[in-house]
């Protein structure tokens, strides 16, 4: 075996990936004390230092692997992940990108790859993003249309909410999210148009009962469909190796015969 197989085999060990794992979150942990002046005061010195070993450590990491994967390294979409949010992390820490530097936190969403129960969510929200592109098409017909019937009716009188079609639009997902909008929009708008009602309750009919809970209902019909087909491999899979016990049991029966 040579070195980079042998490399590859101990990327491939448990205990490495749940080492790194352990360092992402702990490293998640020392930016969110970064962001704190009185940790900072106290400590400052020892989480920066800290969080330098991480960042090495992370760095190295990707020195292995590709190392050992080679060309391979970048067919995985988590490498390549892991690639440019370190990369980031090697940004100067002054001028305009050191901002660019707190992506590291991003890391942590690697614990998707690790939870079956997340990567399930996950999966089920990327399968539903082809029906929920349409629904958010819908979503923005609705809003449109409502925007312009807003500000053509309440325009004058209330500026500040529909004078134009983004604020409009702005006031419109205010009241769809159903956040202050009846004592903070609609009764105001009503004292000047006593049937302004007749225009929000449909458009909340419509929009938050209805548009918002077709969404939810694709993903979690999504997400229902990822662990089927989940269950499905894991049946199938069990079923292969049945099979495969059941035939080795009846070739050992048949030399036995003989």
């Amino acid at each position: 075996m040579n070195l980079r197989a042998r490399t590859s085999a101990f990327l491939d060990r448990p205990a490495v990936g749940q080492f790194i794992f352990g360092v992402i979150v702990f490293n998640a942990i020392i930016l969110g004390l970064e962001t704190s002046d009185n940790v900072m005061a106290r400590a400052g010195g020892l989480i920066l230092l800290l969080d330098q070993i991480c960042l090495a450590i992370f760095v190295a990491e990707l020195a292995v692997k590709l190392f050992a994967y080679g060309p391979r390294f970048f067919r995985s979409g988590w490498n390549i992940f892991d690639f440019i949010i370190v990369g980031i992390s090697l940004v100067p820490g002054n001028g305009a990108l050191s901002v660019l530097r707190a992506l590291r936190i991003l890391r942590v969403l690697r614990v998707i790859s690790v939870v079956p129960s997340l990567r399930r969510v996950v999966e089920g929200f990327v399968t539903a993003l082809p029906g929920m592109g349409s629904v958010f098409l819908l979503m923005g017909i609705v809003f449109y249309i409502g925007a312009v019937m807003a500000t053509k009716l309440f325009g004058d009188s209330f500026p500040e909410w529909f004078g134009t079609l983004g604020a409009s639009g702005y006031s419109l997902f205010q009241i769809m999210t159903l956040e202050s909008w009846s004592m903070g929009i609609v009764r105001p708008v009503m004292e000047v148009y006593p049937y302004a009602w007749a225009f929000f309750i449909p458009f909340i009919m419509m929009t938050t009962f209805a548009v918002v809970n077709l969404l939810v209902g694709l993903i979690v019909n999504s997400m229902q469909d990822a662990h089927a087909e989940e269950g499905n491999a894991a049946t199938d899979a069990y079923r292969d190796e049945v099979l495969a016990k059941l035939a080795a049991i009846e070739q050992r029966l048949d030399q036995a015969g003989k």
